[in-house]
C-alpha cells in the first residue's frame, strides 16, 4: 500500500507505448444497469456499473462466462440505505465494521476513460469523510488488468484503515491459496506463516483442502454455512479454477507492515452462493487529503488444473510467478 496525495489519471503497462491500440472503452446497458461501461481488448472484457459503486460486475473472456457472481434479485436496483451485496467485484476499507464497512454503494459514480484507463469515484461517504476510487487498466493485447483501489481520506483527521479488495466468483467456484515450501524441521526452526480462523470457521469443513503446498477453498452448494480463512503470505496471489478457466490475481506483500485481520493479506470466504477472493493492504493512518492505494493485477487463462498438488504446481506456479514479476516491474 502507498500513501500519497496527487491522484494519477492514467496508468500504464511496462511493455506498452503510446503508439499501440487501447482498449475500447464504451457505454452499454447490462443487468438492469442502463450505464454501464464496458472495456475490451478483443479477447476479455470487463464491465463496470455508474449507477450504483464502484463495481465491477463482470469480467470474462468476450462471449464467456462471467467468473463473477451476479445476485439476480438485486441486479439493476439502485438507490435506497440498504447495502446489497449485488456480485461482481466490491472495494471495502478493513477492519471489518457492522456499520463502517457496510456503508451502501447504492448511488450513482463519477467517471472518465484516458488511453485504457478507466477511474470510478464514489462520492464521499459522509459518515467517515472518506472516498473510494477504483482506477482500471485493461492490457491492450493480454487477458491482463491493474486495479488500482484509493481510499481517499477526505476529513479533517487521520483516519486509519485499509483497502480491501473483494472479488465475488461465481458458484462451483474452487480457490487456490499458495504456501511458502514445505522443509522439513531440521532445515526450518523458525515459524514460516500464519494462519487466521473465525470464530465460524470449521477446519473439518468438506470445502477446505489444507495441503503442504497450498490451502484450496471449493464452493457446494449443498453446503450453506459461512467459512473463512486468512493467511499472512509472502507469495501474494490467489486463483480461481472455474469451467476450465483460471482467474489470478495478486497484490503486494510488505515485509514488517502490520496488515488487518490478525496480520491477514489474502482471505477466502465460502457460503452457500457464492466465494470471495480478497487482498488487503497494510493498515495505516490517512493523513488528511491523502489516499492510501492498493494494486492487484488479475489475469485471465483458459486453462485446465487437476487435483493433485503437483498438478496444481505445474500449472499455476509459473503463471503466478510470471505475473508478480510483470507487476513489480510496472510504474507504481
Amino acid at each position: 500500500m502507498t500513501l500519497s496525495s496527487p491522484l494519477p489519471a492514467t496508468l500504464s503497462d511496462p511493455a506498452t507505448t503510446g503508439s499501440e491500440p487501447q482498449a475500447t472503452v464504451e457505454k452499454v446497458p447490462y443487468a438492469g444497469w442502463e450505464n454501464c461501461i464496458r472495456l475490451s481488448n478483443g479477447r476479455i472484457e470487463l464491465i463496470t456499473t455508474t449507477d450504483v459503486g464502484p463495481r465491477i460486475i463482470r469480467f470474462g473472456f468476450v462471449g464467456g462466462q462471467n467468473l463473477f457472481k451476479e445476485f439476480g434479485g438485486q441486479l439493476g436496483k439502485t438507490g435506497g440505505d440498504a447495502w446489497r451485496i449485488y456480485g461482481g467485484h466490491r472495494f471495502w476499507h478493513a477492519p471489518e465494521d457492522r456499520v463502517r464497512t457496510y456503508m451502501p454503494d447504492n448511488d450513482p459514480v463519477a467517471w472518465r476513460a484516458q488511453e485504457g484507463t478507466l477511474v470510478l469515484t464514489q462520492p464521499v461517504e459522509e459518515a467517515n469523510g472518506v472516498q473510494k476510487e477504483l482506477a482500471v487498466h485493461l492490457h491492450p493485447t493480454e487477458p491482463r488488468v491493474t486495479v488500482l483501489h484509493r481510499l481517499i481520506n477526505r476529513s479533517e483527521e487521520p483516519v486509519e484503515l485499509a483497502p480491501w479488495a473483494l472479488s465475488v466468483m461465481a458458484a462451483g467456484a474452487r480457490a487456490i491459496l499458495p504456501q511458502e515450501h514445505f522443509r522439513p524441521h531440521v532445515e526450518q526452526l523458525l515459524p514460516a506463516r500464519t494462519l487466521t480462523l473465525w470464530s465460524y470457521t470449521n477446519m473439518a469443513d468438506p470445502r477446505f483442502r489444507w495441503g503442504s503446498r497450498f490451502i484450496e477453498v471449493r464452493h457446494d452448494a449443498q453446503h450453506r454455512s459461512s467459512q473463512k480463512l486468512g493467511v499472512l503470505s509472502t507469495l501474494p496471489w490467489m486463483a480461481c479454477a472455474l469451467n476450465g478457466e483460471v482467474f489470478l490475481k495478486s497484490a503486494g506483500y510488505e515485509a514488517g507492515a502490520s496488515y488487518p485481520d490478525m496480520n491477514s493479506n489474502l482471505e477466502v470466504y465460502v457460503g452457500g452462493d457464492m466465494l470471495e477472493l480478497e487482498t488487503l493492504a497494510p493498515l495505516r493512518p490517512i493523513p488528511p487529503g491523502a489516499l492510501a492505494e492498493h494494486r492487484e493485477v488479475w489475469s485471465l487463462q483458459e486453462l485446465e488444473i487437476g487435483q493433485s498438488e503437483e498438478d496444481v504446481e505445474e500449472a499455476l506456479v509459473p503463471l503466478a510467478n510470471a505475473q508478480l514479476a510483470w507487476a513489480a516491474s510496472a510504474p507504481a
